[in-house]
């Protein structure tokens, strides 16, 4: 590679200090991974098949359930290829595109999630209008305008980078593309990258999480009004699954992010952790959650195993 030129490829890392375990580590990356695979894919499946449950409130928890698989899909090659294979080397190209749809699905989710409050204010602060507020194509716009949303936003971030001159220094610091980590091996004035990363993130996921945590505060204002402690517990019961998705998915984003930028004395090994947390755990848990907490899910979740079970009987 020549001074001021793109680098011809990364070197990824997988859990510095311990790497002559990466073999005995993959095992409880691939449960988590079959996990989130086999529990959205049946979260699919199961509202697709319920009549009961085309509705808006399914509707988004079936957009968490694709975006989840996607990130996935997006992370689990390298992963997987660095502790059965210590596969490090990605192409330039390759990890820009990774790094992209990976930050794209991040944005997606974290708006899925405010859609999936404004769900829960409208159902339980106009319940009435409910159906008539959040029709079939209500959701299908909202739905595009979550995917525009992040696609432009995130659009000009790998430009931005292939713009950087880069010189000697080529290993990242996770087993995958993250934008900061590929920015700061840059060996150029990253102002641009910096500025440009942090207005992105505070206007869509910053804004996301603001306009979640109003829509609850609102929530828990029309909850009180409500005249017995039965209907109080009840209208907050339906937001338990989501209030678990949005603390698993910001908590780790959060950490993740000021890590990078603040905490440059943190241990290698605590910044991976926070990006394997971020990654990975809101896949693994949200059909779990979903499943356990929303009994709609578990009711038709339960009919299809016994169904299952009478036709090989």
């Amino acid at each position: 590679m020549t001074l001021g030129s793109n680098p011809s490829a990364f070197l990824m890392m997988g859990i510095p200090g311990l790497e002559t375990f990466h073999h005995w580590i993959s095992i409880p990356f691939c449960v988590l991974y079959l996990i989130a695979l086999l529990g959205n894919c049946m979260i699919l499946f199961i509202i697709k098949k319920t009549q009961s449950l085309h509705e808006p409130m399914y509707y988004f928890l079936s957009m968490l359930a694709v975006t989840d698989l996607g990130l996935v899909l997006c992370t689990l090659p390298t992963t997987l290829g660095i502790f059965w294979f210590n596969i490090r080397r990605i192409g330039f190209d390759a990890c820009l595109t990774q790094m992209y749809f990976i930050h794209i699905l991040s944005f997606i989710e974290s708006s899925v999630l405010l859609a999936m409050a404004f769900d829960r204010f409208i159902a339980i602060s106009h319940p009435l209008r409910y159906p008539s507020i959040l029709t079939k194509t209500t959701v299908t716009k909202i739905g595009l305008t979550i995917i525009l949303r992040a696609m432009v936003s995130l659009l000009p971030i790998p430009f931005l980078l292939k713009r950087l001159t880069y010189c000697g220094k080529t290993e990242l610091s996770h087993s995958f593309c993250f934008h900061p980590d590929i920015m700061n091996l840059a060996c150029a004035d990253i102002k641009v990258n910096v500025f440009y990363g942090m207005i992105a993130l505070f206007s869509t996921v910053g804004m996301d999480f603001i306009c979640i945590v109003l829509s609850y505060v609102l929530i828990i204002k029309t909850v009180i009004s409500l005249a017995t402690k039965e209907e109080c517990l009840k209208a907050l019961n339906t937001c338990v699954s989501h209030i678990c998705a949005v603390l698993i998915f910001f908590i780790p984003m959060i950490g993740l992010s000021m890590i990078h930028r603040f905490g440059k004395s943190f241990p290698p090994l605590v910044n991976t952790l926070v990006a394997y947390t971020y990654l990975i755990i809101p896949p693994a848990l949200n059909p779990i959650i979903y499943s356990i907490k929303s009994s709609h899910i578990r009711e038709a979740l339960i009919r299809a195993l016994r169904r299952k079970c009478e036709s090989e009987w």
